[in-house]
C-alpha cells in the first residue's frame, strides 16, 4: 500500500559539543528526563501524528541507540501496517558509505523510500526536544500545494545569526534563506523539520548525485535550489516548546525546565504521550534520613540524602549525608556518602565517591560516562 507521509529521523550526529556525554553514544541517545532519550520525543510525535513507518538514520556510535528502539515495539510501531527500520552506512557498488550531510543520507537511503512509497517525505532531526503535531503541518503544506514546507520557529532577532533564516512574504511563501546570516533580515529560524513532496525530491537529488553530487545538505544546497528554481517553499510557524539540546547548558537548561508540575511540555496531558523504552525496575526506596523537595525520581533509586531541584534518573543511589541541587544524575549513577554536588550533570553509570565535590561556579560541570571520582565505601 502507498504510505501518505514517511518519517525519516536523522539521527547519526556526533553531538561533539556534548563532550563526555556522547564520547561513546550518538547524541539522540542521551538521556533526558529521568525516563527518556532524546529521540522519544521525535519518536513519539511522529506515532501521536498518526506516522505507522519511521526511517532511522542512524551513524555515529550507534549501538546504544539501536538496542533503545529495538523494533519499536515501545512506541507501538511493531504492527503489521507500521514499523521502525534502523538505516545505517553501507557500502555500495559506486564505493559510497558514510553519510556526508542530511541530504547525502537521504540520497543513499532512496531505495527504503521508493519501497515505503511515499507521497511525502518528513525529514526530521533526532535531538530536539518538543512536542509537535506532523498532521497539522502536512495539511498547511498540501492546502499551500508546496512542493517543500519547512517549520520555523520566531528566536530572539540578536540570536537569529546562529540559525537558518527564511524570509517571506506576507502568504508565508519563502522568498529567502540565509544560513547564519551575520545581519539577519528576520527571526524566523529553521527547526530543521522538512515536509517534501518525495518525486520532486527525488528526481533533484538523482539529477544532482549524476551530474556533480553537491545536493549534501538540506539547508546549504537543497533548500536553495528548491528557491533558485523558483519552487512552491512555504513556512509553517510553530509556537510550542521547542529546545536544541546540543550544548552542556541547553541540555541542563532543558532539564531544569523539566522539572515541575506545570512544565512546558505538559508531560501529564495523555492525550500526547511521550513513549520511551523503560527497563522493569523497583519502586523507587527513601529512608527516613533523606530529603527530596521539587525533584523528579524516577523507579530504581535508592536516597539517603538530601536532593533539591534535580532529576535522578532510573536505578540512582545516593548515599547518606550526600547533597544535590540543581543537577541531572543520569541511569545508574551511584553518588557515594558525604558528596556535593550542584549545577551538574553526571553521566550514565558514573560512580562519585566519598567526600567528593562536584560544582563550578562558572559552569555546568559534566562527569562523564562511566566515570569514576574518588573512593567510595562499601557501605549505604
Amino acid at each position: 500500500m502507498k504510505t501518505e507521509m514517511l518519517g525519516m529521523i536523522l539521527a547519526g550526529g556526533q553531538g561533539t559539543r556534548l563532550g563526555k556525554l556522547t564520547k561513546n553514544i550518538a547524541k539522540p541517545a542521551v538521556p533526558f528526563g529521568g525516563r527518556y532519550r532524546i529521540i522519544d520525543f521525535t519518536l513519539s510525535n511522529c506515532v501521536n501524528s498518526g506516522i505507522k513507518n519511521v526511517g532511522i538514520v542512524t551513524q555515529y556510535q550507534p549501538l546504544a541507540l539501536n538496542n533503545h528502539i529495538g523494533n519499536g515495539s515501545s512506541w507501538g510501531l511493531d504492527g503489521i501496517d507500521s514499523g521502525v527500520t534502523i538505516l545505517q552506512p553501507f557500502s555500495s557498488s559506486d564505493g559510497e558509505k558514510w553519510f556526508e550531510g542530511t541530504a547525502h543520507a537521504i540520497y543513499q537511503n532512496i531505495a527504503f523510500i521508493d519501497q515505503m512509497d511515499p507521497q511525502y517525505v518528513l525529514i526530521l532531526s533526532g535531538d530536539h526536544i518538543y512536542k509537535m503535531n506532523y498532521e497539522a503541518m502536512l495539511e498547511e503544506h498540501i492546502a499551500n500545494n508546496a512542493s517543500l514546507t519547512v517549520a520555523v520557529i520566531e528566536v530572539p532577532l540578536k540570536e537569529a545569526s546562529r540559525f537558518g533564516i527564511m524570509n517571506t512574504d506576507d502568504n508565508q511563501r519563502i522568498i529567502e534563506f540565509d544560513e547564519k546570516p551575520a545581519e539577519p533580515k528576520s527571526n524566523l529560524a529553521s527547526m530543521g523539520i522538512y515536509i517534501f513532496n518525495w518525486g520532486r525530491l527525488r528526481n533533484v537529488l538523482l539529477d544532482s548525485y549524476s551530474k556533480d553530487g553537491q545536493m549534501l545538505d538540506f539547508g546549504k544546497h537543497v533548500i536553495p535550489s528548491y528557491l533558485e528554481a523558483d519552487e512552491n517553499v512555504y513556512a509553517y510557524h510553530f509556537d510550542g516548546y521547542w529546545k536544541d539540546v546540543g550544548t552542556i547548558d541547553s541540555l541542563w537548561e532543558a532539564n531544569m525546565e523539566f522539572i515541575g508540575l506545570e512544565n512546558a511540555l505538559n508531560m501529564r496531558d495523555k492525550n500526547w504521550r511521550i513513549y520511551s523504552k523503560n527497563n522493569i525496575s523497583p519502586p523507587h526506596f527513601i529512608t527516613k534520613t533523606a530529603s527530596v523537595k521539587t525533584s523528579l525520581i524516577v523507579d530504581g533509586c535508592f536516597i539517603s540524602g538530601t536532593i533539591t531541584d534535580s532529576i535522578l534518573s532510573t536505578g540512582v543511589k545516593v548515599k547518606s549525608g550526600s547533597t544535590i541541587e540543581n543537577s541531572v544524575i543520569m541511569p545508574g549513577a551511584v553518588i557515594g556518602k558525604n558528596v556535593q554536588i550542584k549545577n551538574a550533570i553526571i553521566g550514565e553509570n558514573a560512580i562519585i565517591g566519598d567526600n567528593s565535590v562536584v560544582y563550578n561556579e562558572n559552569e555546568i560541570e559534566v562527569i562523564g560516562y562511566s566515570e569514576v571520582i574518588g573512593v567510595q565505601s562499601d557501605e549505604d
